[in-house]
């Protein structure tokens, strides 16, 4: 009991520690802009920063589990943006509003796991080469598809996914809080969440020790796509058309969300729990400099700066991570029949 009791915050320690210093910054940047700013702490703010961090938010979930695989996924915003368009298209066609978001969030995923995640995995191309080719051929299919055009999506279902509010929030609120949960359930307790875990870890011990890779990257790739064509959806229903715009940015932020919450960029740890402060963190920054008056060009120059602080920090944890290994291999190979306590001593 008493070990048990023991490793329960040694436990927590090591999942949380990666995301600590972003929720601490997190928290700082809340109570300044709270107190600079005001109505940034009103009810209704709060609101609307999440509602517009929703998608940001349920594209990052997605991103999580390929940025774990040691990959990423560039296509999600041209995903999104097709999954919109499909959906704006079927409806017209006299599709009802759940069956065409059925449909619609089977198509996306199948874009993604085949466009994707059978490059990447079954021919074991570059993670970078293959998204960013799909990200360029399908805002071409997307402009071509749509001809340049918004539509306009005339169905009840797009207001209640968008605009809606349930037990005083917002769906989109909600729409996140499930999608975190399901994620987390995956992450923490299936075996194809283990799975993703050995295979960024070491895709050839992953493949050894009999786990098949290939279905992995395809599952992976797919459900990002799913995330990014709920996003869409999302959109959709906020705006009520669906725009061609294929926003560049959403990707890049998907993944300075990921590694502010700690999963590392060369696969192998990390989670969605460390993702959600992340993209909290972004979004009251980027709220607090919208009603500071900032420009949103400025607020893309602090997103990309975050980005490369993030990988940064990345990097500088892996090379701490190097150093103690080796200096325990070292250890190791001087006192070989030593004991830990005895190394340590040493």
């Amino acid at each position: 009991m008493t070990t048990f009791l023991t490793g329960v915050p040694t436990a927590l320690w090591s999942r949380s520690r990666r995301f600590l210093p972003v929720l601490g910054l997190s928290i700082v940047l809340y109570a300044v802009l709270a107190l600079t700013q005001p109505g940034f702490d009103s009810t209704a703010n709060l609101k609307n920063l999440l509602t517009a961090v929703s998608v940001l938010f349920i594209t990052a979930i997605g991103m999580t589990f390929v940025v774990v695989t040691a990959g990423a996924d560039l296509s999600v915003a041209a995903i999104g943006s097709l999954a919109g368009i499909f959906f704006a298209k079927i409806v017209a066609a006299g599709v009802p509003g759940w069956p065409a978001v059925l449909v619609t969030l089977l198509f996306g995923t199948l874009v993604g796991a085949v466009v994707n995640g059978v490059f990447v995995g079954l021919f074991g191309l570059s993670f970078f080469v293959v998204t960013l080719a799909s990200m360029t051929a399908l805002t071409g299919v997307v402009n071509l598809w749509s001809g340049t055009q918004s539509f306009v999506v005339d169905t009840p279902v797009a207001t209640q996914i968008g605009v809606d509010e349930y037990a005083g929030l917002p769906a989109p609120i909600w729409i996140m809080i499930g999608i975190f949960l399901v994620a987390l359930y995956v992450q923490r307790s299936t075996f194809f969440g283990r799975d993703v875990y050995a295979v960024g870890g070491s895709l050839t011990a992953a493949r050894l020790s009999g786990i098949r890779t290939t279905r992995t990257y395809v599952v992976v790739y797919g459900l990002s796509a799913l995330c990014a064509t709920i996003g869409g959806l999302v959109t959709i229903g906020r705006v009520g058309v669906a725009a061609p715009n294929v926003d560049a940015t959403l990707p890049l932020s998907a993944i300075a969300a990921v590694l502010l919450g700690g999963t590392a960029l060369s696969g192998g740890s990390g989670g969605v729990g460390g993702t959600v402060i992340g993209v909290l963190f972004i979004g009251i920054l980027q709220n607090g400099l919208s009603i500071a008056g900032v420009p949103s060009f400025w607020q893309q120059v602090v997103t990309g700066a975050i980005l490369m602080l993030a990988v940064l920090g990345d990097r500088a944890s892996v090379a701490r991570l190097c150093r103690a290994l080796s200096s325990f291999s070292r250890q190791t190979e001087t006192h070989p029949t030593a004991t830990p306590t005895e190394r340590s001593n040493a």
